[in-house]
């Protein structure tokens, strides 16, 4: 499994989202290669389709897809209305992730 954690330096949410996946991943028993990606300019936000810091891609998907934000150098609310999904939220990805195998 790979997850990519998608971010703009400076970000506050950054190393919380970081603490949270790593959480989840030790409650799965999962292993992951936990890949930070730091995007700088709105080139790199458009090109790697970054609606915004952070963002959470779990084998190549958006933890909280359902939206279709566009890309730029902004923060990021989730569903929860907060800078970090929830835990639940990260679950279900890793879920789907290790059911697709």
């Amino acid at each position: 499994m790979k997850i990519e954690i998608l971010y703009s330096p400076g970000c506050p949410n950054y190393f919380p989202v970081v603490e949270q996946v790593k959480r989840v991943l030790s409650s799965e028993s999962m292993p992951a290669e936990i890949r930070s990606i730091a995007v700088r300019t709105d080139a790199e936000a458009r090109e790697l389709m970054f609606p915004g810091s952070p963002t959470i891609r779990v084998d190549g998907e958006d933890v909280e897809a359902a939206e279709t934000i566009a890309p730029g150098l902004k923060c990021r609310l989730y569903a929860n209305l907060s800078g970090v999904p929830s835990e639940e939220m990260l679950q279900l990805a890793v879920s789907r992730a290790k059911k697709k195998g």
